[in-house]
């Protein structure tokens, strides 16, 4: 196609209603990146099903195991809630906020070039699996499920801190670590924002 004065002009440029102005190039998905975040999260709820599934077997309710010198119980407890037990009587509205969580991570994944941010949402997104599981196939029935816990620190029953389980330390740490990555300008696409400033500048 050719312009006023016979420039001629490509088809992206015709579209835009450009002149030779060269658009920056969307950032493609890197396979790198997709099978970090897949192998993570699959990791991450391999872990976590495996630990409950010997807990379930080998740990009695009200029966805490103490190793490390009590730094770590081993104590069995099935909670219907969030940490601390809290929202206990709304078991159903969890499943429907991990589902929200996967679906952002999905959405994210669609320009995601950097193995760090692979990482980080792998975490997130087999912390998430991990539990989903317990609410949809565990008693007392689906979308009611409770989560199986087991960590406790300190003491035998939460008194310090909030009995966990793999899942819940996936999810911590994959949202810490996409916080740090936040904080030192890493993106998604595998730049950083301060080298993105001076391109600007």
């Amino acid at each position: 196609m050719q312009a006023a004065g016979g420039t001629t002009l490509n088809a992206d440029e015709a579209a835009d209603g450009t002149t030779g102005v060269a658009r920056p190039a969307r950032p493609a998905l890197s396979r790198r990146a997709v099978v970090v975040l897949g192998s993570t999260a699959l990791l991450a709820v391999l872990l976590d099903q495996i630990t409950k599934e010997l807990s379930t077997n080998g740990l009695t309710e009200g029966e805490p195991v103490r190793i490390l010198g009590g730094l770590v119980y081993l104590s069995l407890l099935r909670n219907s809630g969030a940490a601390f037990s809290l929202g206990s009587g709304y078991t159903w509205v969890f499943p429907l906020v991990t589902l929200a969580v996967i679906g952002w991570i999905g959405w994210m994944t669609t320009r995601l070039r950097s193995v760090p941010w692979a990482v980080a949402l792998g975490l997130v997104l087999g912390g998430a699996l991990g539990n989903l599981g317990d609410r949809l196939f565990r008693a007392p029935g689906v979308f009611q499920g409770h989560v199986v816990d087991m960590i406790s620190l300190f003491g035998p029953y939460g008194e310090y801190f909030a009995v966990f389980n793999i899942a819940d330390s996936c999810l911590s740490v994959g949202v810490v670590l996409a916080v740090l990555l936040e904080l030192t300008g890493r993106q998604r696409d595998g730049s950083r924002v301060a080298k993105k400033q001076k391109a600007a500048a």
